[in-house]
């Protein structure tokens, strides 16, 4: 049987021989394995007209799984609100859980083309780690991503990027994240 070369991409090949060493020497682990990593990424979108009409979430669900190859899941209301007309268990939003490979390619092309193709882009904020250094990006816009078709978006939504990381502290995640190549404002 052949054996099959497994494919990496460049962000994967240089945190394994160039970031861990780096993050090692630099912090005084007793363990490589006591270096942070990136775990997961998760992607989610409110979407606040599901409530009304089901077919803008199966058009960002299609969105979504172009962007990561994944196909999300339906996150529900877990309580009944009057006010906004929504009940228990109503479609709401969605997600994605990547990791792996897919999860680095999704790094690679949030760095290196879409954050660049924000209007006005200045870097992303330092301040929105939770204390335990894992890291979330707010996007306002789907469509900075290469990706979408911007002629057959019906509806733009934004969406949150949680980068779920092993690290204790955020000093310790935003290190990791910066050395990753995340465009942090100065």
């Amino acid at each position: 049987m052949a054996k099959v070369k497994e494919y990496k991409n460049k962000l994967q090949e240089n945190y394994k021989s160039k970031i861990a060493p780096e993050l090692f020497k630099e912090h005084g682990y007793k363990s490589i394995m006591e270096v942070p990593k990136v775990s997961k990424i998760v992607i989610n979108m409110g979407i606040g007209d599901a409530v009304h009409d089901s077919k803008k979430l199966d058009n960002a669900a299609n969105e979504l799984m172009q962007l990561t190859g994944q196909k999300p899941l339906v996150t529900k209301a877990k309580k009944s609100l009057a006010v906004f007309k929504l009940r228990e268990g109503m479609p709401i939003g969605i997600k994605v859980t990547l990791r792996g490979q897919k999860m680095y390619d999704f790094l690679v092309r949030l760095i290196d083309v879409a954050l660049p193709r924000v209007r006005d882009f200045r870097g992303v904020s330092k301040n929105a780690f939770d204390g335990q250094g894992n890291y979330t990006l707010g996007i306002k816009e789907q469509i900075i991503f290469p990706e979408i078709d911007y002629d057959k978006v019906q509806k733009v939504n934004g969406m949150d990027i949680t980068f779920v990381t092993t690290a204790k502290t955020n000093n310790d995640g935003f290190l990791l994240l910066q050395k990753m190549g995340l465009p942090f404002e100065k």
